[in-house]
């Protein structure tokens, strides 16, 4: 029986574990968003990652942080700096916002990646939902590990941080 079901669970297998990024692709959050095309391949344009979104409607960083003040969560389309990425996956982003302070971007349900180098003073365009979240000190410690930083930096975090955390479901990336 295991010799039948092998040459048949291993093509549906494979296509399942395939993820190509295309217009096609569904947004996990259940809102509506605006989408640009794919080309005809289905390939994203340079610069695109996870859903394909465009830039239309971006706030700016000042006009975002204004309007999350008195709330702990929107969705949002918002323009920003990159301040680094995730060195190891591309699994994350830390971006600056208007008033001084860092934001932590992850990618919706782990599905997409950006570059891990060359990323650090690049302007983004996230599209997603934005919270207020507690990041604890483990948490801390593996951001910072993943980011490159030195053992006795890490070692430094000993606190947990109040911050907002943005997961996107489409970013891009220009210079």
């Amino acid at each position: 029986m295991k010799n039948f079901i092998l040459p048949l669970a291993l093509p549906l297998y494979m296509v399942a574990c395939t993820n190509p990024q295309t217009s096609e692709q569904h947004d996990h959050d259940g809102h509506d968003h605006e989408h640009a095309t794919a080309d005809s391949a289905g390939q994203l344009p340079p610069g695109h990652y996870g859903s394909l979104i465009t830039a239309d409607g971006a706030m700016s960083s000042a006009d975002f942080v204004a309007a999350m003040q008195g709330t702990d969560s929107m969705d949002a389309k918002i323009q920003c700096e990159i301040i680094t990425s995730c060195t190891k996956k591309g699994c994350w982003m830390d971006t600056k916002l208007a008033d001084g302070s860092t934001m932590k971007v992850r990618f919706v349900d782990y599905s997409f990646f950006v570059p891990t180098h060359g990323l650090e003073g690049k302007k983004a365009v996230l599209q997603g939902t934005v919270r207020r979240e507690v990041t604890d000190v483990a948490a801390l410690r593996h951001y910072a590990e993943d980011a490159g930083k030195s053992k006795e930096e890490i070692e430094k975090i000993t606190e947990p941080i109040n911050e907002l955390a943005f997961t996107a479901t489409g970013v891009i990336i220009t210079d």
